[in-house]
Parts: structure tokens; C-alpha cells; sequence
């Protein structure tokens, strides 16, 4: 088993936190996993991504060759785009379909939309709504994500659920629990078939 992941958003939604759980999850089943730093602006509003690769055999890179990556997991629909080219040819986006307008000449979303339903594996989330109905706080949207993501990364829900825990655990149990909510509301949401 191997999935090449490239995780995408704007600074501050969460990108790192997906990571770590997944990562997390991927030494609980005892696979190997490499990520690259994330690349992108530090800082709330920058564009942000990172390679995340998991696998039962031994990875020798942390980067994912163009045309190779099995998830586009992205934050905001035209961060997803920006990614396509790394993108399997039957590999998956999962992506909010909620826009971070941090720039004037942002696209039409409409049309956004359309390129990320034009690929034939997607899963296009309204995670602000599913995070309200989870009664959760908006900055758990990440883990609505990454609850939608789980039928793609070949771990069980429950792997997953513990890792999250592992991760939170510092914070409280409170936080722990409302990420929980959020994951599997997104979870509960996905439609995209396994790949």
C-alpha cells in the first residue's frame, strides 16, 4: 500500500494539524511515512503545501513526481487547482469548496468548482456548513477534511480517531472530542469512491 498526498491550503487553516494525524495513524499501522516541509508563506493568508507519502515499503523521497500524487486534500477550492498537475490520473481531490478570497483577482468560483468536478474522482465539501451541524468551531474544518479524506488513505476510521486523540491530547479533552465531531461528520459526508 502506498499514498502519495499533497496537502494544500491558505496559512492558518490547518494543514500542518492534517498532517501530523495522518502521519500519526500511518505509524500506529506501522507503514513508513515521509513529508515534506510545507512551502508557502508562514503566515495567515499565504498559500501553503506540502507532500505527504505513506506506504507499507520504504519511501526514498519526500516529494511527489508530477502525475503522481493519489490525494489532492486541499482547504480551498483554488489551492486544489493549483495542484491538479501533480494529480494520478485515477487520483482523488477532496476539497472545501469554500473560497479563502485573500486575492483580488480570484476566479470565478463557479468555474473553480467546475475544473475540481471535472475530475473524475472528487469529493467538494462545504465544510463551514458540516463543521456548524457538528457543532463544532470553524477551525475544525480541517478536520471535517480529513474525516471526508479517511475511504481514500486505506486506514481505518477508528485508527484515525485515535490518532487525532494522540495529537489533541495536549490540549484538552474538550478540543479533543469537537475534532472528533468534525472528523467524522466529514467522514459521514464523503462520497468519493475509494481508490
Amino acid at each position: 500500500m502506498k499514498k502519495d498526498i499533497i496537502l494544500a491550503g491558505v496559512g492558518g487553516q490547518g494543514i500542518l494539524s492534517i498532517a501530523t494525524v495522518i502521519g500519526q495513524a500511518a505509524l500506529a499501522e506501522g507503514w513508513y511515512l515521509k513529508q515534506a516541509e510545507v512551502h508557502g508563506m508562514s503566515q495567515r493568508g499565504g498559500e501553503v503545501q506540502s507532500h505527504l507519502r505513506i506506504s507499507t515499503e520504504p519511501i526514498w523521497s519526500d516529494l511527489i513526481p508530477q502525475g503522481k500524487a493519489d490525494l489532492i486534500l486541499s482547504l480551498e477550492p483554488l489551492e486544489a487547482l493549483r495542484y491538479l498537475p501533480w494529480l494520478a490520473e485515477d487520483g482523488c481531490v477532496v476539497t472545501s469548496s469554500v473560497p479563502f478570497r485573500n486575492i483580488d483577482n480570484y476566479p470565478d468560483i463557479d468555474d473553480v468548482y467546475a475544473a475540481v468536478r471535472a475530475c473524475p474522482k472528487h469529493v467538494l465539501l462545504d465544510t463551514d456548513a458540516i463543521v456548524k451541524e457538528a457543532n463544532a468551531p470553524a477551525q475544525a474544518a480541517n478536520m471535517v477534511l480529513l474525516g471526508a479524506a479517511i475511504p481514500m488513505l486505506g486506514v481505518e476510521p477508528e485508527i484515525m480517531k485515535s490518532a487525532l486523540q494522540k495529537v489533541f491530547a495536549r490540549k484538552s479533552e474538550a478540543v479533543v472530542e469537537t475534532n472528533i465531531r468534525a472528523m467524522e461528520a466529514g467522514y459521514n459526508h464523503a462520497k468519493c469512491p475509494s481508490l
